[in-house]
């Protein structure tokens, strides 16, 4: 029996709804913030957001490799699809509002239990074989 007809006959198992019915969000959410963290630049600015904190835009763009026309567009990219949480602040010494930039509690998750665990293992397989 070839690998192509090893279900011949057979009802093919579905897998369970992967969210409970009365999940906070919904499926097309999780993978709109999966494909934002895809991209390199976003990675790196949620990676740099989860290092320090809160940052303003003019820090993070010093913390993060992009292009200065492109940064704005990815950094908003995080905060619609509610990974980075963006707050307008007053500081002592100044006249007006800054925006401030800070990873939301799913920002940290997704990082720290998608891609980075990946590279955790990674790092373990190489030195247990090396």
């Amino acid at each position: 029996m070839g690998e192509a007809d090893r279900h011949a006959g057979e009802d093919v198992r579905r897998p369970d709804p992967p969210l409970p019915d009365e999940s906070g969000l919904t499926l097309e959410e999780y993978l709109a913030m999966q494909r934002a963290i895809g991209h390199p630049t976003r990675f790196q600015i949620l990676r740099t957001l989860t290092e320090n904190e809160e940052l303003s835009a003019s820090e993070l763009k010093r913390g993060v490799d992009a292009e200065s026309h492109n940064f704005h567009y990815h950094l908003n990219q995080l905060v619609d699809v509610g990974l980075v949480d963006k707050r307008k602040r007053r500081t002592a010494d100044s006249q007006g509002f800054y925006t401030y930039y800070r990873p939301t509690a799913m920002g940290r998750g997704i990082l720290d239990h998608g891609v980075e665990e990946l590279m955790r293992r990674e790092r373990e397989f190489d030195e247990a074989y090396a």
